[in-house]
């Protein structure tokens, strides 16, 4: 299993960004996805999952009407459409899939390296 983020950079105040996450090495349309993040000096937190089917989402109450979470099953892509943008949305955004466990308060079993995303003026 191989996740790459990218789409990561310096954006000012109110600003958008979109995350992609390229999947390669499993059956990309039969695992859920998944957004985290991790700021300076915080620990990991859960930001958006996406069935493998597509049809479910769900996000944490800090982005929600913020941020879309998306996939191309054709392309084997997950996005991350990020609106609004704050300064405390600063942080390293990880991409991560798992094939059985879906929800808010779960480890995915594979991730990705990251990307980072900082929200300054």
């Amino acid at each position: 299993v191989q996740l790459v983020e990218s789409g990561g950079g310096l954006v000012q105040p109110g600003g958008s960004l979109r995350l992609s996450c390229a999947a390669s090495g499993f059956t990309f349309n039969t695992y859920h996805m998944y957004w985290f993040r991790q700021g300076p000096g915080k620990e990991r937190e859960f930001v958006a999952v996406i069935s493998w089917s597509g049809t479910r989402t769900h996000y944490t109450d800090s982005v929600k009407g913020r941020f879309t979470i998306s996939r191309d099953d054709a392309k084997n892509k997950l996005y991350l459409q990020m609106n609004s943008l704050k300064p405390e949305d600063t942080a390293a955004y990880f991409c991560a899939t798992d094939p059985v466990t879906y929800g808010i308060n779960v480890q995915p079993r594979y991730w990705g390296q990251g990307t980072q995303v900082t929200v300054s003026s």
